[in-house]
């Protein structure tokens, strides 16, 4: 895909090199720059005196490839800090202007555009990160993903969008990817088809997509996303940035109204364009174990899930907060690359799976992914926040460190606590509004004045038909929260439950307790 853009995006590099190095002399401002370098896949991070970029990952694949040319890169450029993010790629940070462009320019000649990582273009397409290993999916979305993607490109110079377009495809009702409330959503079914859901999304204003088509065959997905294009460029808000998402078009054309004028940009593409697409499905080949039972020492694990290939395991590795550092990066690559057909899948909650292991492969991938998260309380996701993100008000990195060092300290058994999500700031980049407790940052009154703090949201859920979208609650301070965690904790623990179970019947607890920290 890299090399058939390369040619028509490398001469925009020049530009942003200029503009890149204009912005590091001061000569331009920071929102000026910010409009231009997010079609790059770069922003400036706070304070202005060094850069992140985002790179793309369609359906959330790292190949071997892909990992030894970012592991060489924060090598060559001296990177110290990567983070995984809930859109499935990879961002590379505090990169100085020399740095970043050159770097950039690395990335896009090793198959790694950036252009659409930010700003008002189609963004980073998601898949369910083990579509096409998943022993209980409806089928394998990662083809149609990394074509969509690919087709997707296309549009970046093509079209001027109001905003961003997420675009994401799931495999099974898990619903990993979010896709029934993404701006347009590809839906497994298990007939073989896919249902399409439209505008929806979370930030300000949160909505469910629309459901626009349903039972439509996979090599027509094409011909669904250039009538999304079409009907946003048409419906979509020009003029004011805070209304310009898909979501908003439910507001200003009623829910039936957008599913109407979707259906009638679609009906035009149908009859005018010929957009089928030829997917030749993927082979695994490589044999597992060779033994008929799996290996009961490494299944037991909770980390190791057992493939639909027999005898191949894919290893879940969550590094706590998404901080993926360089060094484990390059140890992974170093095991596996040697291992036949073993590659990474980027997850939509910070972490990441290591597929198509065999046996003895997954035990090694096992012992080194040991320092990441071992429950799941630390598998909870967190955005980069306000310590790098010029618009970010939360410390969220900060604060979902404090709070797994104080809930470590009372030993909790697993699932005593749930996974948490934590938002810097309302656009909801740690998809706060969908989990079981969320927060998102803001400040908070008290008789000592105005405090950093985080407003709490109960009750979220992703899963396909049990969609649920966190209101906000009242806020509490930010060296409260880890109180509030290890209170709960202690109250879920002294029932013998999880936290699971214990919410059931217990709301008016929990009510209480958050009506004890936001008082």
């Amino acid at each position: 895909m890299a090399k058939d853009y390369l040619t028509e995006f490398l001469p925009d590099l020049e530009e942003f090199r200029d503009k890149t190095m204009k912005f590091h002399n001061k000569e331009i401002t920071v929102p000026e720059y910010k409009g231009f370098s997010g079609g790059f896949g770069s922003y400036a991070e706070r304070g202005g005196a060094s850069h992140m970029l985002r790179l793309r990952m369609a359906g959330g694949r790292v190949t071997k490839e892909r990992l030894q040319f970012i592991t060489e890169a924060c090598d060559q450029y001296d990177i110290k800090r990567m983070k995984l993010t809930t859109c499935q790629s990879i961002q590379l940070h505090n990169l100085e202007a020399v740095q970043l462009c050159d770097m950039i320019e690395d990335a896009w000649k090793a198959g790694m555009i950036s252009r659409g990582g930010g700003g008002d273009f189609p963004r980073n397409v998601m898949a369910s990160p083990l579509s096409g290993v998943q022993k209980d999916e409806y089928f394998d979305v990662l083809p149609y993903a990394q074509a969509a993607g690919e087709y997707l490109m296309g549009f970046i110079k093509a079209v001027k969008f109001p905003r961003k377009l997420k675009v994401a495809f799931s495999n099974s009702p898990e619903n990993e990817t979010h896709a029934t409330f993404r701006d347009l959503g590809f839906v497994a079914t298990p007939e073989g088809t896919f249902d399409v859901y439209a505008a929806g999304g979370l930030g300000n204003n949160p909505k469910l997509g629309a459901c626009v088509a349903q039972g439509i065959e996979p090599n027509k997905i094409l011909y669904y996303i250039k009538a999304m294009v079409n009907t946003f460029v048409t419906y979509g808000n020009y003029e004011n940035r805070g209304r310009a998402r898909t979501r908003y078009m439910q507001d200003t054309l009623g829910t039936e109204g957008f599913i109407k004028a979707y259906q009638e940009k679609l009906n035009e593409v149908l009859r005018t364009e010929q957009l089928d697409l030829e997917i030749v499905a993927p082979v695994i080949s490589k044999s597992g174990s060779g033994t008929a039972m799996p290996d009961e020492s490494i299944v037991a694990d909770k980390r190791i899930i057992p493939q639909k290939q027999d005898g191949l395991y894919a290893v879940y590795y969550q590094p706590v907060g998404g901080d993926f550092a360089p060094k484990k990066a390059k140890e992974l690559y170093d095991l596996i690359k040697d291992m036949e057909d073993v590659e990474i899948r980027l997850t939509a909650e910070e972490g990441l799976y290591i597929i198509n292991c065999n046996t003895e492969e997954a035990k090694q991938v096992l012992e080194l992914t040991k320092d990441g998260a071992n429950t799941l309380f630390e598998t909870s996701v967190a955005c980069i926040g306000s310590a790098i993100c010029q618009v970010g008000i939360g410390k969220s990195q900060a604060l979902l460190q404090s709070c797994v060092e104080a809930v470590r300290k009372e030993n909790f058994a697993d699932g005593v606590l749930p996974k948490i999500h934590i938002s810097g700031c309302p656009s909801s980049c740690g998809t706060h509004q969908i989990a079981d407790i969320g927060f998102r940052g803001a400040m908070k009154q008290t008789p000592d004045g105005p405090k950093p703090a985080f407003a709490i949201f109960i009750g979220g859920c992703a899963w396909q038909g049990k969609e649920i979208l966190a209101d906000v609650g009242k806020a509490i301070t930010v060296e409260e929260i880890p109180l509030f965690l290890v209170e709960l904790g202690k109250m879920i623990s002294a029932e013998n439950s999880t936290y699971d179970q214990w919410i059931q019947g217990n709301q008016d607890k929990l009510d209480d307790l958050i009506a004890k920290y936001t008082a």
